[in-house]
């Protein structure tokens, strides 16, 4: 019955937001259909009221991330803690821990001691805890959900145990390079999705993860990808030339049907995911963070509007970290956005070290994605929220539940 009741309010605010839709787009073009088009306008005015299409939602994803990068609050139990009975004041109801990152598990990890020789990220906060167990509990008790986010996805540092354990894993550029640095600093490589042992430690990481945890559900995000120039390496060259006829993959890393064949193996590897948690459990939500459409296939050959069609995908928060408005709205204007038929919500950032967001600039990006009946917001990330509880709590002054799903 719990489920049922909540299911059906998150079917009634994705009608609510077509008609929004269909009112704004109706408006004009009915005028010009004559007097019969003029009443259905004006009847669609007085159906579709303000009232009706409220920006205050009866459920709504209110999500943060939490990651050991630039952030302590991770490594240790009173801070966890801590962090997790403010988020409850503050009505948040999802946490997004991270829980691979830096080549290594935030949490005891019988896959991880296999493939990495290590067991656990080497930071003495997490020596004798179980993080994601705490997270689970103190979650769990004050209604929050938790839904661990693997971070860094394909990408690894360049001087890891795993990289050092597994260098046929890594894949490359056409003249043999292999390291792309992150921001400009940090060194990484990719591992290659195509991979067998690749595929292997995914899946039995997150298989581990649903077995093991009472968690809400497992999000990828970006990160499962792979950054366009890459794909050279010679297992991927020799299973390209087993399907081509002997023939070598284009050099040009953007021509089409190359980038489509890499981008099918990263598809490959998401689907195997899903159904890998689904195999274990049914009712965990398999989540992607994203970048936007265009961006995600054409820079890292991540398809994932592919992903949600063929329903892999069950819940979007895609990444919109703009300080631009115009843009910001421009990109929330995109069909992807509108036509999705799972709950979609939105990653606001809310700052990077030491420079937090403008809190006017939230709240404005917060309820720009209200006026658009999405599924709600997570933000980018915890420990950036800073000194900011009043002005948060104002954005979320009731507590409401997120959209449950699946089926």
């Amino acid at each position: 019955m719990y489920y049922i009741k909540h299911r059906l309010i998150s079917l009634g605010r994705s009608l609510l937001a077509i008609l929004h839709r269909l009112r704004n787009r109706l408006r004009t073009g009915l005028i010009g259909l004559g007097w019969a088009g003029l009443g259905l306008a004006i009847a669609l005015s007085l159906v579709l009221t303000p009232a009706a299409l409220s920006s205050s939602p009866q459920t709504e994803i209110r999500g943060v991330w939490l990651t050991n990068v630039d952030s302590d609050v991770l490594f240790s139990r009173s801070s966890v803690n801590q962090a997790v009975r403010r988020l409850q004041r503050l009505h948040f109801n999802t946490l997004y821990p991270t829980v691979w990152n830096w080549g290594y598990t935030l949490y005891p990890s019988d896959v991880a001691q296999r493939d990495i020789g290590r067991s656990l990220y080497p930071h003495p906060g997490l020596s004798d805890r179980d993080l994601l167990a705490e997270l689970v509990q103190q979650g769990h008790r004050r209604g929050l959900s938790v839904i661990p986010w693997v971070e860094f996805g394909l990408m690894a540092p360049a001087g890891s145990e795993l990289v050092h354990r597994h260098p046929d894993w890594v894949t490359q550029r056409s003249d043999g390079s292999q390291i792309i640095l992150e921001g400009g600093v940090h060194p990484r490589v990719w591992l290659n999705p195509a991979h067998p042992g690749v595929q292997r430690f995914f899946l039995d990481l997150v298989t581990e993860l649903v077995s093991q945890y009472d968690i809400d559900g497992i999000q990828f995000d970006d990160h499962l990808g792979m950054p366009v120039e890459l794909g050279y390496d010679d297992y991927s060259l020799d299973l390209y030339r087993q399907a081509h006829n002997g023939a070598n993959p284009p050099t040009d890393i953007h021509d089409p049907a190359w980038m489509r064949w890499r981008a099918d193996q990263v598809t490959h590897l998401a689907e195997q995911i899903f159904y890998a948690v689904k195999a274990v459990r049914p009712d965990c939500l398999v989540a992607l963070s994203p970048n936007p459409r265009e961006f995600a296939y054409d820079m890292y050959l991540q398809d994932w509007w592919n992903w949600t069609q063929r329903g892999f995908v069950e819940e979007l928060i895609v990444q919109l970290y703009r300080s631009d408005m115009d843009r910001f709205r421009e990109e929330l204007d995109q069909p992807e956005i509108e036509q999705a038929h799972i709950p979609l919500g939105v990653g606001i950032l809310t700052g990077l070290r030491n420079r937090p967001v403008e809190m006017d600039l939230i709240a404005e990006q917060v309820q720009t994605v209200r006026d658009r009946h999405l599924a709600g917001v997570s933000f980018f990330f915890y420990e950036s929220l800073g000194d900011r509880d009043r002005s948060f709590r104002q954005l979320f002054s009731e507590p409401v539940m997120r959209q449950q799903l699946p089926l």
